[in-house]
């Protein structure tokens, strides 16, 4: 596989997790044009090569992209121009990226997720399965974050309403905040934590009369996510054309 976006916070932890398996290989490192002149591992990575642009022949099958909504749309381009798988956890897309991916996995398979941890993949897959058993019950997700994080709610914590959303079927999109941070009619609250280096937690409560459900996910280490990534990597690899999610990796 390639890299896109190397030289970013995920880039490093994914070669760095990389070194771990043996039933992969990292063949290019990706960076931005503008940072050729520094282009030095900050992981312990032998043999991996740092460059601005991918050579013919590396022998890429998939690249993952962590280059974020600026560089998205060059790594969109080279996985379609090579015909290579492409999984990228890239957040903040525009409405018109996220119809470029859309019509990508025509052409090619990619698995794009806010989140790459396995353990929130199955935290949905539960909350969507418990609220379509139990439509009429209030659902809030709560979510806590580190003091830098800018986005509230988080990316995960709005997937997880979708999901909620979804499973009951209503049909309707989800609705803006209002000022208490609910969703109008729709049963959802979002309640937003930040503070301290908290790496991510998400917790789902559906809420009866009398009685109620907490699901819960703390993240503890940030290598997980890499860790994720590269799962679903070696999973994408050799598919056909399509859009996959990480509950597509789990076979759930």
């Amino acid at each position: 596989m390639a890299i896109h976006g190397a030289r970013g916070r995920m880039g490093q932890a994914l070669l760095d997790a990389a070194a771990e398996r043996t039933d992969l290989a990292i063949v290019a490192a990706l960076v931005r044009a503008d940072a050729s002149a520094a282009v030095e591992p900050a992981v312990d990575c032998p043999g991996v090569p740092f460059s601005t642009s991918l050579a013919d022949e590396t022998g890429a099958q998939v690249l993952v992209d962590f280059s974020g909504a600026a560089g998205f749309d060059s790594a969109l381009e080279l996985a379609l121009e090579r015909k290579l798988a492409l999984v990228s956890g890239s957040t903040g897309l525009s409405g018109r990226q996220s119809a470029s991916l859309l019509a990508a996995s025509e052409r090619i398979p990619v698995l794009w997720a806010a989140n790459f941890s396995l353990g929130v993949a199955v935290l949905a897959h539960v909350a969507a399965e418990a609220s379509r058993l139990l439509p009429d019950w209030d659902c809030e997700i709560l979510e806590a974050h580190h003091r830098n994080k800018q986005d509230a709610p988080s990316g995960t914590a709005l997937m997880l309403g979708e999901r909620v959303r979804g499973a009951r079927g209503t049909g309707e999109p989800l609705l803006p905040l209002d000022r208490k941070g609910l969703r109008p009619s729709q049963g959802i609250g979002f309640s937003v934590m930040r503070g301290g280096d908290i790496i991510g937690e998400h917790e789902v409560r559906l809420v009866g009369s009398g009685e109620r459900i907490e699901l819960v996910h703390r993240a503890t280490d940030r290598r997980l996510f890499a860790r994720g990534a590269l799962v679903a990597a070696r999973w994408l690899c050799g598919r056909e054309p399509g859009r996959y999610t990480l509950e597509s990796v789990l076979g759930l």
